[in-house]
């Protein structure tokens, strides 16, 4: 039975993997969290009570917590999911993005490699380190073209840019200690328990309230929209069988402009959910851009899908109708953000 290491594991992404692991793959699971504000245990209700599944609270910056946590469970691998990861809270505050997300992976990286180089040969050979990281790295693309895991970084928020320092942290780590790594970049992901400051949550839970659906600048920036539990199922596929060293870029070919995502959300919205008045795309407000906003991000999942056989279930218009039936399904996850840590506050304006 495989035993995994989920830094994060209380964050949106890194809860879906926790629960596909334990759910679906029947591994141990320690999920290593800080539990900042964008950390929800209630995330995990679904297997908290397995026997499968542990929580620690620990910080990936603290050395010695980390370290205890290797000597203690002794993981096959570790998917090292933590991080910083907002694009206009990192406008407003880098200094948390460059100490968790460069700092706390070098830190990752050094507990690791001491475990590492403890173990017997053969649990040496099948120990994996997993870094996943963004499509951000690779800057902002034209009109044209798609981000292969050769596209040279051009990172272009502190967010970013910090993804970018630890992604070569990691291919540094294996070059020069041999540290057995693999590294995922994937598109925008949206879902079930995704933190409301992000724009498919956000304009959900604002249409529901009845408050304004803001857009930055015209709409028209373009993302390449990934379903999460896709996304979790092709994570565990990377850290199971990808090739180490190797980068494995994850998306899910479904690409729209911010202005069509909420007009999406807006109509189906109005299928399930009808305002007593009107339609809800009448709350869609334009805003003034962000600093540094990249203009369209497009994956090409050729490698992942072709080398390890992984390939997405779920299409945007699919994907989307499940993502507003959860929300709608569950304000008694969401309810309590809402109402204490982020109300819906714009971010991101420095």
């Amino acid at each position: 039975m495989l035993k995994v290491v989920v830094t994060g594991g209380a964050g949106f992404i890194g809860s879906a993997v926790c629960r596909h692991l334990v759910k679906d793959k029947a591994c141990e699971v320690l999920n290593l969290d800080k539990l900042t504000y964008a950390g929800v245990p209630e995330s995990l209700k679904e297997i908290e009570d397995s026997p499968l599944y542990r929580f620690e609270k620990a910080d990936v910056c603290d050395k010695t917590a980390v370290a205890a946590i290797f000597a203690d469970y002794q993981p096959d691998a570790v998917m090292h999911l933590a991080a910083e990861s907002h694009v206009d809270r990192s406008i407003d505050g880098p200094a948390t993005f460059i100490e968790t997300n460069i700092v706390g992976t070098y830190t990752m990286l050094e507990c690791a490699r001491d475990y590492w180089n403890g173990l017997s040969e053969g649990k040496k050979e099948r120990f994996r380190f997993h870094h996943i990281s963004t499509d951000e790295v690779y800057g902002s693309l034209g009109d044209d073209g798609l981000f292969e895991e050769t596209t040279p970084y051009d990172p272009r928020s502190p967010y970013s840019a910090s993804k970018a320092s630890s992604d070569h942290l990691v291919k540094a780590w294996f070059h020069t200690y041999g540290l057995p790594v693999v590294i995922t970049n994937c598109s925008n992901n949206y879902g079930p328990y995704h933190f409301p400051e992000k724009l498919i949550p956000l304009v959900i839970l604002n249409a529901l309230d009845e408050k304004p659906l803001p857009i930055y600048g015209k709409g028209d920036n373009i993302r390449d929209w990934l379903y999460v539990e896709d996304h979790a199922k092709a994570l565990v596929a990377v850290v199971a069988s990808g090739e180490l060293g190797e980068t494995y870029n994850v998306g899910g070919r479904n690409e729209r402009t911010n202005l069509e995502v909420v007009e999406t959300i807006c109509s189906i919205l109005d299928e399930l959910r009808p305002r007593t008045e009107g339609s809800y795309k009448d709350l869609i407000t334009f805003v003034a851009d962000r600093p540094g906003h990249d203009a369209r991000y497009a994956i090409d999942a050729t490698k992942l899908e072709t080398e390890l056989g992984w390939k997405a279930q779920e299409n945007f218009d699919t994907g989307i109708r499940r993502t507003i039936q959860w929300y709608l399904d569950n304000d008694w996850w969401w309810r309590p953000i809402r109402e204490g840590r982020y109300s819906g506050e714009r971010l991101g304006k420095a």
